[in-house]
C-alpha cells in the first residue's frame, strides 16, 4: 500500500496532477482545490490511497490522513464510488463534511456531483455513528491499528467496503485490538473474508 508520497510536481491538471519520485513520475488523482494550490517544480507531498482492479492501479492524493480516512469511508456506502467522494472532498473539507454527516443535513450533501437525493440519505443513513466525534478520531493512537490493517488489506486487492467490513470483524474478536501485531490483525482478517494469509 502507498500510503504517502512526497516530490517535485512535474504536471498540474485539473483533476491529476503528476509528482516525481525517485525518478519516478507518479500519477495521482487529486480534488481540483488540490491541484490549484500546487505549482510545478516545487515538492509536495500527499497522503494517499491505492485504489486496485483488475485492469488499473489508481492513487488518490489528499492533504490529511482525515481527508484520506473519509475518502475511503464514503465508498463503504452503496452506489458511492471514488469519483463521488472525491467530489466530496473537492466541495467540503473533511471536518466539515464530518459535521453534516453526523447533523444528517441532507441539502448540503445532494450538492456533491453524482450524489442526489437517495445518495444523500444513504450516506446520512451508513455513515452518522462512524463520524461521530468527527473524522480526526479515526487517526487516534487507539484507532492507528484500524488505519494499518485497512492499508494492508486495500493493498492485498480488498475494496473499501470489504475492508472495513474485516476490520469490524477484527474488532469483535479482540478484547483490545490496538496491543496486538499487526500481522496478526492482518491474519485475522484474511481468515474472517475466507481467504487464506
Amino acid at each position: 500500500m502507498i500510503a504517502s508520497l512526497s516530490g517535485i510536481v512535474k504536471a498540474i491538471h485539473h483533476s491529476t496532477i503528476v509528482i516525481e519520485v525517485g525518478g519516478v513520475g507518479l500519477l495521482v488523482q487529486v480534488p481540483p482545490r488540490i491541484s490549484s494550490s500546487l505549482h510545478i517544480g516545487r515538492s509536495a507531498s500527499l497522503h494517499t490511497s491505492l485504489l486496485v482492479r483488475e485492469d488499473a492501479l489508481t492513487l488518490y492524493g489528499f492533504e490529511s490522513v482525515e481527508d484520506r480516512a473519509l475518502f475511503e469511508l464514503l465508498q463503504t456506502v452503496t452506489g458511492i464510488g471514488p469519483k463521488v467522494a472525491q467530489s466530496a472532498l473537492n466541495i467540503y473539507e473533511s471536518p466539515e463534511l464530518a459535521g453534516i454527516i453526523q447533523r444528517g443535513e441532507l441539502s448540503p450533501l445532494e450538492k456533491i456531483p453524482g450524489l442526489g437525493k437517495k445518495g444523500a440519505q444513504r450516506v446520512v443513513l451508513e455513515l452518522k455513528e462512524k463520524v461521530v466525534g468527527g473524522v480526526g478520531s479515526k487517526s487516534s493512537v487507539t484507532d492507528l491499528w484500524r488505519d494499518q490493517l485497512n492499508e494492508a488489506l486495500l493493498g492485498l486487492g480488498f475494496n473499501a467496503k470489504d475492508s472495513l467490513e474485516a476490520i469490524d470483524g477484527v474488532q469483535d474478536q479482540f478484547a483490545d485490538a490496538s496491543t496486538e501485531p499487526i500481522d496478526l490483525l492482518l491474519k485475522a482478517a484474511l481468515q474472517l473474508r475466507g481467504r487464506r494469509p
